[in-house]
């Protein structure tokens, strides 16, 4: 009878081990998962919810109209907020947004959308620092494929979400300003302003990925420069 009992034990104990886990496996799982979609134009990225779009808006939050200068050549000059098109065409900005100055990031009136901000240079910190760090979290961000990257996107996989996209820029150092790298960068603004040496006030911190790089970089560059924008939940 004893023999019975000591066996029905037994049984009853790996039971309950194998529950055990399969519980904690399944913890592990959730844990783990790093996405979880919440509705259209939103993904939830660990503890951090980003915008699945570029941001494409002409107005500030409090409904102020954001000054439209379509020619490159004229953002060296400004200090004031500016959006544009990429080459001043409106269907660029039906998939890559608009591209704007860090003049239109820092205005108060508000460039996010309500209840979402600029993420700060610490935010887009998490974000990669999430997705491995610096040398592999550009190919999890880039949206796969070569519909709107060029050749090769080494190491897209979009595996979070993200679907980042070339957007290319305004670029004026060095030059009168011109549009260049759609298709090739995808460069976004932080709202985090940097330090240089010679003009303290005069760059601010971004973030790009490249076709040719499962890399993020992060970069300070002239608040003149037009990149896209990315919007996290506050």
């Amino acid at each position: 009878m004893k023999k019975y009992y000591y066996i029905i034990l037994l049984i009853l104990f790996f039971g309950l081990l194998s529950c055990s886990n399969e519980e904690t496996k399944t913890q592990n799982q959730v844990a783990a998962r790093p996405t979880v979609p919440i509705q259209n134009g939103e993904v939830q990225i660990g503890t951090q919810v980003w915008t699945t779009k570029n941001l494409n808006v002409s107005r500030f939050r409090n409904g102020d109209l954001i000054p439209h200068v379509p020619d490159a050549s004229q953002w060296a000059y400004i200090n004031y907020p500016a959006w544009t098109y990429y080459n001043n065409i409106s269907t660029n900005g039906t998939v890559y947004g608009k591209l704007y100055n860090w003049y239109a990031v820092n205005d108060s009136r508000g460039l996010a959308p309500e209840g979402f901000h600029v993420p700060s240079d610490t935010e887009w910190t998490t974000l990669i620092n999430f997705l491995g760090g610096a040398s592999i979290a550009g190919g999890k961000m880039k949206e796969t494929g070569t519909n709107h990257w060029q050749s090769p996107n080494t190491g897209a996989t979009n595996e979070v979400g993200f679907k980042g996209l070339p957007g290319g820029c305004v670029f004026y150092y060095d030059s009168p300003g011109s549009y260049q790298d759609v298709q090739v960068v995808g460069g976004w603004w932080s709202s985090t302003e940097a330090v240089d040496s010679v003009d303290p006030f005069s760059i601010a911190v971004c973030y790009q990925l490249n076709r040719s790089s499962q890399n993020s970089n992060r970069y300070s560059h002239y608040k003149r420069y037009g990149y896209s924008v990315r919007c996290i939940k506050n």
